[in-house]
């Protein structure tokens, strides 16, 4: 949804959604990786899924129950956690933008 919304943007800001588009999928290739699956083929495979059968709900299947829908497994997380996770992860990235220019290649 998010490299979606990138394409009605011109310009700069399109590539700045795009690079947080990324930055989310950064979060269930880690969970695949760390559940022993290949990160860019389960990715890939989950995203698909989601298209074909039209189910945001598709997700990573961790612990090999056998299916990818997630309201299946009984996995659920509130929009506003998951707001505040995506807020506050943005704030983090916004403050240590803001002091790269304090950093110097020397103090490394």
């Amino acid at each position: 949804a998010v490299e979606t919304a990138a394409d009605k943007y011109p310009g700069v800001e399109q590539y700045a959604i795009r690079a947080f588009a990324d930055a989310l999928d950064a979060i269930p290739m880690a969970l695949a990786e760390n559940s022993g699956l290949q990160p860019i083929e389960t990715l890939s495979a989950v995203k698909a899924q989601q298209v074909k059968e039209n189910n945001p709900c598709c997700g990573i299947d961790c612990n090999d129950v056998g299916t990818n829908d997630m309201r299946e497994q009984y996995v659920f997380e509130t929009l506003i956690g998951k707001q505040q996770q995506i807020l506050l992860a943005t704030q983090v990235v916004k403050m240590i933008l803001k002091i790269d220019d304090v950093i110097t290649p020397s103090d490394y």
